[in-house]
């Protein structure tokens, strides 16, 4: 699997564990948790860099690397 697949996966993984956190009344943790979510996907969006990538990127291999 690449990276890039895995950070999709990674995500949709934390947006379920934040459904689940609303579902069970943890809104606290829930909303600390979508926070975290936001800033790393704005920081990537604006710089073009995630620093998730490049420690994933240590260990798999990169889908354009693979092609």
């Amino acid at each position: 699997m690449c990276v890039e697949k895995l950070l999709k996966f990674f995500l949709a993984m934390a947006l379920g564990i934040v459904m689940m956190l609303a579902a069970t009344g943890a809104i606290k943790a829930a909303f600390l948790l979508q926070l975290i979510i936001m800033v790393i996907l704005i920081s990537s969006g604006l710089t073009g860099f995630c620093y998730l990538g490049k420690v994933l990127g240590s260990a798999f291999p990169s889908c354009e690397e693979k092609k």
